[in-house]
């Protein structure tokens, strides 16, 4: 199984729009994806994703002063803005990225130099 964490923390945002301050409009967003099977070391496998999304800011309601944002408020906006079918995609490639790490299917190797023991 694999857990997500979004971390939707850095921000940018307008000084002033529609006389509020510091609206938030660009989410730069990382996704940690972290399996319950661990390597031969003991530690979870995992696998990051990382971007941005436009948030619409043209018909705010319920303003939130930034003081008051959280990191919660900020991925529900910033899934709301990307789909449900782009969140499923970020996490889906997180979880293949994992797949592979555990179950690898190519590796890279170098000429003249010993191959590796497989795991």
């Amino acid at each position: 199984m694999v857990t997500y964490n979004w971390n939707c923390r850095t921000v940018d945002a307008y000084v002033e729009q529609n006389a509020e301050a510091d609206v938030v409009y660009n989410v730069h967003w990382i996704v940690t994806g972290t399996s319950d099977e661990l390597d031969p070391q003991d530690n979870p496998y995992s696998a990051t994703s990382i971007g941005t999304q436009i948030l619409d800011t043209s018909a705010i309601v319920n303003f939130i002063p930034f003081a008051d944002v959280t990191n919660e408020e900020v991925v529900t906006w910033t899934q709301d803005a990307m789909g449900s079918e782009q969140v499923t995609a970020i996490e889906t490639g997180i979880a293949n990225q994992i797949a592979l790490l555990i179950a690898p299917v190519s590796v890279t190797l170098t000429v003249g130099e010993p191959v590796p023991p497989v795991e």
